[in-house]
């Protein structure tokens, strides 16, 4: 279940339903005379069966592909959107822009993203702790002390190396594509001859 309450949880579980199954039983039991005046002890000793004998909920480690690039997608819109309202140099926005933009190419095919567990990984890092990382160490320093370092330039460093990371991890997962489509023209001209 999507819940997280484990009162909502349990009670719109299989061990839940199970016991009532063997509660109601109890019920009928009684009803047709055979539980005697302990009928109440046999409903509550049936339930107990029933949700013990009732198999446990299925573990879920792998998350849906839609939902991880969904929160890859959403964290990376976040950064892009904060670093336009920060104190940064002119040149990194557009640069940041740059980086989502590629890395949008491959969130948007979440399936073939989970298919491809190097690019995967290679986003993830990306968005999680390359780009964060590089941003905020430079908003860290004070203002004067970045600008006598130059800092600003080593962000732009920083940010046309991620940048260069990001296309090839791209070049890489979209390399198939490539591929397919240079052998349907291959295709479409030896058809023709």
């Amino acid at each position: 279940m999507a819940t997280s309450d484990p009162v909502v949880r349990y009670l719109a579980s299989w061990k839940n339903l199970a016991g009532c199954t063997a509660g109601l039983i109890g019920l009928l039991l009684h009803v047709a005379g055979l539980a005697g005046s302990y009928w109440v002890a046999v409903v509550i000793g049936l339930y107990g069966v029933g949700a013990l004998a009732a198999p446990p909920e299925r573990i879920t480690l792998v998350t849906d592909p839609e939902e991880e690039a969904g929160e890859l997608r959403g964290e990376l819109d976040a950064l892009v959107q904060r670093v336009k309202d920060l104190r940064v140099p002119d040149e990194v926005p557009p640069r940041l822009t740059e980086i989502a933009e590629v890395l949008r190419g491959m969130l948007d095919r979440p399936r073939a993203l989970r298919a491809d567990p190097d690019a995967l990984h290679a986003v993830t890092r990306l968005v999680g702790t390359d780009l964060p990382l590089s941003v905020q160490t430079y908003l860290n320093l004070p203002w004067w002390y970045a600008a006598a370092r130059g800092s600003g330039a080593e962000l732009v460093r920083q940010l046309d190396l991620l940048h260069a990371d990001a296309v090839r991890t791209a070049e890489r997962f979209h390399s198939a594509d490539a591929q397919r489509q240079a052998d349907h023209t291959r295709y479409l001209e030896d058809r023709d001859r």
